[in-house]
């Protein structure tokens, strides 16, 4: 089965959000008195690793979100599209509702700031490599995703197996990738990030505005909710706060797990005690887990703008939405991978916010330490789905209880 956060079971798995506040910790510790010459080999590190990644990065779409849409063409037809759409929706709706909440509040939060600024131009202020290794990526972002779209809609539309038995082995190998080298190497790149802006002086305001975006995105999580089964109370007839109550358990075995997958059993005896028939809420719920993320989108939508505040960069509404465009399709092509979430938009923050590698880093970080909120959103949102999905499809059935 594949799983949710899509991302949610591996990346901030206890062990891995473990490893990674460790790994945060640790190099503030060891930056304030580790040689410059011993930092700079970590520094090191962190150069081939994320040459590495920017190298993988369109691989990694590729291999992602190709099969991805070549599976959304087939199976349950207009319930299929239908569902899908409605995640699709939901997740656009999470990006721009935090794009605008964020809009408003973090410019009274974060200030801009010569620490996070001085990132954009390492070489002048932080510690720099021994040596790098070039590692130029086989196509840019935007190729990728072109390809990938091209790619996808004719597997969608052709009879054939064999080109999609070739593209879902080429995602196994992706997967692989993730699984064995990124996301256990990911602590120590982290920690050579933090250890080397330690080093340089500028880890403070970090900290204090890692603190800050989280506390914004656990209140707008809950608003989130709130706006979901409202939506989901309208078009069904139903009481939304006794369908959000009824998820509860759900939301609480999220939080518990922080895995979709292992939730699922949670969610649909939840969403049975919500009303929605048995045949719908199978289908929903399972195919949620990996097509609807709107908690992801969530985080990483306000943790990328009070970065880019904070860095002084503008923050245009033309050049956010294209990037909200884009990641909920990204969000869709992660289902399964540990990490999926975040890795899979990593190429277009890139690209479309022109995030660098310590960013990139610095993003990951961010993500993680709410990972636990994102998966429950995520979860506890499905359930709104099944409802309105049942009652599109006819199923009219007594008000939750």
């Amino acid at each position: 089965m594949k799983n949710k956060e899509k991302k949610g079971a591996y990346l901030a798995s206890p062990s891995l959000l473990g490893k990674v506040i460790i790994a945060i910790i640790g190099g503030i510790v060891f930056g304030l008195f580790l040689p410059e010459a011993v930092a700079r080999v970590f520094v090191t590190f962190n150069s081939l690793f994320g040459n590495f990644l920017s190298f993988v990065i369109p691989l990694i779409i590729l291999g992602l979100v190709a099969p991805a849409i070549g599976d959304l063409g087939k199976g349950a037809g207009k319930l299929l599209a239908v569902t899908a759409l409605i995640a699709y929706g939901s997740t656009l709706f999470s990006g721009f509702f935090t794009y605008f909440s964020c809009s408003a509040v973090f410019p009274q939060l974060i200030t801009p700031s010569a620490e996070l600024t001085a990132i954009d131009n390492p070489e002048d202020f932080m510690l720099t490599p021994y040596f790098t290794v070039g590692m130029p990526p086989l196509m840019d972002v935007m190729s990728a995703l072109i390809l990938s779209f091209t790619i996808g809609l004719g597997l969608s539309s052709i009879s054939g197996t064999s080109l999609r038995d070739g593209f879902n082995d080429f995602k196994n190998i992706i997967i692989k990738v993730i699984e064995a080298v990124i996301i256990p190497l990911l602590p120590l790149h982290i920690f050579g990030i933090f250890l080397n802006m330690t080093v340089s002086g500028q880890v403070a305001g970090i900290i204090s505005m890692f603190v800050k975006v989280i506390l914004v995105i656990f209140v707008l999580h809950i608003l989130l909710l709130l706006l979901q089964f409202f939506i989901a109370g309208s078009v069904s007839g139903k009481n939304p706060f006794r369908l959000l109550r009824n998820m509860l358990p759900a939301y609480a075995t999220a939080l518990g797990t922080q895995s979709s997958a292992a939730t699922i059993p949670v969610t649909l005896k939840q969403v049975l005690k919500n009303g929605v028939s048995e045949n719908i809420a199978v289908f929903t719920i399972p195919l949620c887990a990996t097509i609807h993320l709107a908690g992801s989108t969530m985080k990483i939508v306000a943790c990328a703008m009070a970065i880019m505040i904070m860095a002084g960069e503008p923050v245009s509404a033309v050049q956010y939405g294209g990037f909200i465009l884009m990641l909920g399709i990204a969000m869709v092509a992660a289902p399964g991978v540990p990490g999926g979430a975040i890795m899979a938009a990593l190429g277009i923050l890139h690209s479309m916010l022109g995030f660098n590698e310590t960013l990139q880093a610095l993003m990951i970080a961010l993500y993680i330490a709410m990972d636990s909120f994102g998966t429950a959103c995520n979860v506890t949102g499905d359930g709104a789905i099944a409802v309105i999905v049942d009652r599109i499809a006819g199923n009219k059935r007594q008000d939750a209880g």
